[in-house]
């Protein structure tokens, strides 16, 4: 199977060809870029030396389309919009997986006021498939067009699911994340200029980030009833990872014994949650460059809260593992397949 990927010299693009290298059951098709077509991928992603032998290219729609059996886009949002929505009208029966956030919302009129970006193709949209495996397999198994999650969204989720679903906990809901630059692009900006990021911390996008509705959107829909959700992004000088917090009220109090064996139940059947146990808490190195999301409990009888605690990799649970994860269910593949990389660590 050829899988190509526009947009390959980003961070997220990068990362879905370092995990497609390992993957048994692909090829690599296209890699098309903007900036840098005609350089190596090499130039690039030095990473890669020695292990890509190709260049990129300028987009072809009906070239790329001819030559893959799936896409990937990893483009700016508002971007893969228009190029998405041009590719499906070519050819509707191809395979892709956005990794911008131009289809993840059901609500258009929420995606235009967040993401301040007039979306082109409604009818499209209606089509497209949340990519987030532990909660929608069987939908993503039938879809030709999946949205890929956000990086702070996936974390706040799978963080949060079992207890919304069963409708333990109370409608308030707050999540505190912590992010690795990374998370921002490579495009450089005040924020993740090295001097300002490093030996620094700081609370960016309060009460106005824009993976705030995506978090809501999917928080209500398992919960089945509006969710008031506080959500905080933070910055931490580290490259990859989120450690994303989530406190929670109880309807009646859990012990963490049993909010653990809750959580074990729920993802009995999906093999890149890791539940941690009781008394111990995710880290971000110990998810590194791996598709794992590792999650911790605490239930606190003096407040009637209950604290879980996620950890991602940003760009690979959070972004371009969860694409290939998705890509793998799309096409009939073992769900691990290409991504069972074991954490860095230290």
């Amino acid at each position: 199977m050829i899988a190509s990927i526009i947009g390959a010299t980003g961070y997220t693009g990068g990362e879905v060809l370092r995990l497609l290298l390992n993957h048994n059951k692909v090829e690599i098709g296209t890699l098309t870029s903007e900036s840098y077509a005609g350089k190596k991928v090499s130039d690039v992603h030095p990473n890669l030396t020695g292990l890509v032998d190709q260049n990129f290219v300028d987009l072809n729609i009906n070239k790329i389309i001819g030559e893959s059996d799936i896409i990937f886009a990893a483009l700016p949002h508002g971007a893969s919009n228009e190029i998405i929505s041009k590719i499906y009208k070519a050819n509707e029966n191809i395979n892709l997986v956005d990794l911008s956030g131009d289809f993840r919302f059901d609500d258009l009129t929420v995606y235009e006021e967040w993401y301040k970006i007039k979306h082109t193709d409604p009818e499209l949209n209606k089509k497209a498939v949340f990519g987030l495996p532990e909660l929608y397999k069987d939908k993503i198994k039938k879809a030709k067009l999946i949205a890929n999650p956000g990086c702070y969204p996936t974390s706040a989720i799978l963080g949060s699911a079992p207890l919304l679903k069963n409708k333990l906990v109370k409608t308030d809901v707050i999540v505190d994340s912590k992010s690795g630059v990374s998370g921002a692009g490579k495009k450089l900006t005040a924020n993740t200029h090295f001097p300002d990021a490093n030996e620094n911390f700081s609370a960016y996008g309060i009460a106005t980030h824009r993976h705030s509705p995506e978090i809501q959107q999917e928080m209500e829909k398992l919960f089945g009833n509006n969710v008031n959700l506080s959500f905080t992004p933070h910055l931490v000088p580290i490259n990859r990872g989120i450690l994303t917090t989530i406190y929670m009220t109880f309807n009646q109090f859990m012990e963490t014994k049993d909010v653990i064996s809750l959580y074990r139940e729920f993802y009995k059947d999906c093999p890149f949650v890791r539940v941690l146990d009781e008394g111990k808490f995710p880290q971000t190195k110990a998810v590194a460059g791996s598709n794992y999301c590792d999650i911790g409990i605490k239930s606190d009888k003096r407040t009637g809260r209950v604290i879980a605690v996620s950890a991602i990799d940003n760009l690979v649970k959070g972004a371009s593992g969860q694409a290939v994860q998705n890509m793998n269910l799309m096409m009939g593949f073992d769900e691990k397949e290409g991504l069972n990389v074991v954490p860095l660590y230290p």
